[in-house]
């Protein structure tokens, strides 16, 4: 298997240009329709067969979230932006428990991204009901500025989800918004910022496991190892 410095390599070479000419073969236009920021429901409108949907889980670095905390004029509390990834996690009898590698925007009682605000239609400029809005997109996270895309490098780094189209190393994945037409520099600034995403999702990757240090969580706790150390739920360092 490929290490991951092998993969940091191959990211730091992509081409821009390439990426944008995939970007622009498969086309984009974001219709604002607010899928990629809601929870996915399984086997119905409202749910599954138990009433229950999956939260959106979409990755956060931890500049990124301090970055969404300092957006605007609103200041955040980390918990208000970022919560343990729970891939991983246990549930234990006083809730989640154990490690976890990465931290995942918040989310609301829906399981919708807390950023996520849908507008009436007398509050769109096309009177568009039901068109979404992300109340720090100027700060948002890579992911979130480069979905439905993603690059799959080869290793171990893949990209989750399915892709529903593909165009060399580009993936794209389900978002109405896929086939429309796209300008060359839209593209290219989609394209640069999948590289960067590519390259940090690496590097952060490789921070974590030089610094993994096993940690023995009793009932109830958690502990997410990032690129800065071990830390609490509410972003501190671990004792």
């Amino acid at each position: 298997m490929e290490s991951l410095e092998a993969e940091l390599d191959r990211a730091r070479d992509l081409d821009v240009a390439a990426l944008a000419d995939a970007i622009v073969e498969i086309g984009f236009e974001c219709t604002r329709c607010g899928a990629c920021c809601k929870a996915e429901t399984c086997g119905s409108e409202d749910g599954d067969e138990n009433g229950e949907s999956e939260p959106h889980t979409a990755t956060v670095f931890p500049d990124e979230i301090r970055r969404v905390q300092d957006t605007g004029d609103e200041e955040y509390d980390f918990r208000d932006v970022a919560r343990p990834m729970p891939y991983g996690l246990e549930d234990g009898p006083a809730g989640p428990e154990g490690e976890t590698f990465e931290w995942a925007l918040q989310t609301d009682d829906c399981g919708d991204c807390t950023f996520y605000e849908e507008r009436e239609a007398s509050e769109t400029p096309h009177g568009d009901a039901g068109t979404g809005a992300c109340t720090v997109h100027e700060d948002r996270p890579l992911i979130c500025r480069t979905y439905p895309f993603s690059v799959a490098l080869g290793g171990t780094s893949q990209p989750m989800g399915e892709a529903v189209d593909s165009e060399g190393m580009v993936r794209a994945h389900e978002c109405e918004g896929l086939g429309r037409d796209i300008s060359r520099a839209e593209a290219e600034d989609l394209a640069a910022a999948l590289k960067e995403r590519a390259i940090r999702e690496i590097e952060e990757a490789i921070a974590v496991r030089d610094a993994y240090e096993p940690v023995e969580t009793g009932p109830g706790e958690v502990v997410v190892h990032d690129s800065e150390g071990q830390k609490r739920p509410d972003g501190t360092p671990l004792d």
